[in-house]
């Protein structure tokens, strides 16, 4: 029997299995950046807040009018896993806290009974173009955690482990383990309220690497969970004799071994696995419940609350050029890297 259930073709938007929401995937080659870290370039002619289409030039500005990103909104329910392995992220949220990472650092928020925050992509570089890779699954939470007091945790780029190892032929295989573990390498604890906090729910999210020409076998799982690989960066691919272009994403049984044959170019992978939640889901925009009752709830909150307002200057708020790495939290503590 195949370890294959599925193949399918991916966009921006990536679908996902319980306990995942759906993954957003950017990947922007921006120009140099303006004295407001905004792009160097004409904003004439675009559709803001429609750019998910294909578009022509390699970059967005997504619903940011000057900066590219996402200015303030607001969550309810569930949690933001966001990935920036280039470029920058600057948030603020409605609690006061802040923070500015990128180049390989995670932030794990959990929105819990509701946070307002904006996310937008400083463009730091007036000298050289300014890339970005980004990913950013929604995990849902349970019913019992879906009102928990909104929190987020860093995990810095310094402290994820990357397993790297080589296959018999001396092809090169990195793992950059964010939930999870892999061969008794674990990653960091992640937000505590997260459904990934509890190890027995067996929550993965990797980034994975292959040389060309690699091979590799992804272990079976004993438990019933789901998985999914993605592939997003390489040529082609070969899972059981299924040859598989970019662009694709395979949802693989969990209690069968699955050996990827790589291509000629070099490969790259995002996997996520975890045991589903299993609970009804509403969902409304940016509100995840149980119910349609709880998501007329939660917008009507927010419409009397503004789950705290916002605190900040501008709903696209970011922060001074020269500012490095850090995260200001809401009881005032602030990492700095």
């Amino acid at each position: 029997m195949t370890a294959i259930k599925k193949i399918k073709q991916l966009g921006p938007q990536w679908e996902t299995q319980d306990p995942f929401l759906f993954c957003a995937y950017h990947l922007d080659n921006y120009p140099k950046g303006n004295a407001n870290l905004g792009p160097e370039a004409s904003l004439a002619d675009r559709n803001i807040g429609m750019d998910f289409a294909p578009n022509p030039d390699g970059w967005r500005m997504y619903h940011g009018k000057t900066v590219p990103g996402f200015p303030a909104h607001p969550h309810r329910g569930f949690e933001t896993v966001t990935i920036v392995e280039q470029g920058f992220a600057d948030h603020s949220d409605s609690l006061g806290a802040a923070g500015r990472f990128g180049n390989g650092d995670v932030q794990w928020m959990t929105a819990g009974k509701g946070v307002q925050h904006s996310e937008m992509f400083p463009l730091l570089n007036e000298d050289r173009e300014n890339p970005l890779l980004l990913f950013q699954l929604w995990l849902n939470l349970p019913k019992k955690n879906k009102m928990v007091e909104p929190h987020f945790k860093m995990l810095w780029n310094e402290d994820i482990p990357v397993h790297s190892f080589k296959d018999k032929n001396g092809k090169e295989i990195t793992i950059k383990i964010i939930a999870g573990d892999y061969d008794k390498t674990k990653a960091p604890l992640t937000a505590p309220d997260s459904w990934a906090a509890d190890p027995s729910n067996k929550v993965a999210i990797w980034l994975i690497t292959m040389e060309a020409g690699a091979s590799w076998e992804i272990p079976k799982e004993v438990e019933a969970v789901n998985r999914s690989l993605y592939f997003y960066n390489g040529d082609e691919i070969e899972i059981e004799d299924f040859h598989i272009p970019i662009n694709h994403a395979i949802d693989l049984i969990s209690g069968k071994e699955a050996r990827i044959n790589n291509g000629t170019n070099k490969s790259s992978f995002l996997f996520l696995q975890g045991k589903p939640i299993a609970e009804p889901v509403a969902k409304q925009g940016p509100f995840v419940m149980n119910t349609q009752q709880e998501i007329n709830e939660a917008i009507m909150e927010f419409r009397r609350t503004e789950f705290g307002g916002w605190p900040w200057p501008t709903y696209d708020h970011t922060h001074p050029k020269e500012r490095g790495r850090f995260a200001l939290h809401a009881d005032g503590h602030e990492e700095i890297k």
